[in-house]
């Protein structure tokens, strides 16, 4: 309850004034880091829909619905390998206008995990993709930042960085996992984003 609270007082739309706009871009995510893992980071993508307000007031919001492909490389004694989490991200950012050409945006998101897969070469710690998002938190929730401008009417480019509040990994204290794969650590660890993209709002 109080996650879901975080995020709706983030940004509370005037709906009456929303504009309607696609976007999508590139992901370099991470985790946190840690020796067990000797993580990198990897690039992914990201989609979707949003609705914003408009450019010409100084405070306004930014409410988007994405499709966002993220993960970490790792490497260990044993195995080396990349895992990829697909998320499903429902971000909500105040933003403060510049000028009609620069934003400055801040706020939080939470996310849906819908799958998780390992691509993985070595010796051990090689595990069945219909296993391992039993390992994963399925909710992720954070807070970021970032900046666009828009040089003409109707175009946006952007950057933002996201960070987690909660744990990557489940059920690390149980007695049931007392061996997990080698892409899981015995410590936990947060998500990481940095997200480039463009996009295309309707309207003026």
């Amino acid at each position: 309850m109080k996650k879901n609270l975080f995020i709706l007082l983030l940004a509370i739309p005037s709906w009456g004034f929303a504009q309607i706009g696609l976007k999508a871009g590139i992901n370099f995510a991470n985790i946190t880091k840690t020796a067990a893992l000797n993580n990198s980071n990897r690039s992914g993508y990201h989609l979707g829909i949003f609705i914003a307000s408009p450019y010409n007031r100084i405070f306004g919001f930014d409410t988007e619905l994405l499709y966002s492909r993220q993960g970490y490389n790792y490497k260990t004694n044993t195995n080396t390998g990349n895992v990829n989490l697909d998320y499903i991200m429902f971000p909500q950012y105040m933003s403060i206008n510049i000028t009609k050409f620069v934003s400055v945006l801040f706020g939080g998101q939470i996310s849906y995990l819908l799958n998780a897969a390992v691509d993985s070469t070595g010796t051990t710690g090689n595990q069945a993709a219909d296993d391992i998002l039993k390992y994963y938190k399925r909710l992720d929730f954070g807070y970021g930042g970032g900046a666009e401008i828009h040089p003409v009417t109707g175009l946006i480019i952007g950057a933002r960085f996201n960070i987690s509040f909660g744990n990557l990994f489940s059920n690390l204290s149980d007695p049931a996992n007392t061996n997990p794969p080698s892409f899981i650590p015995k410590v936990n660890v947060k998500n990481n984003l940095f997200q480039i993209y463009t996009g295309w709002k309707f309207g003026k």
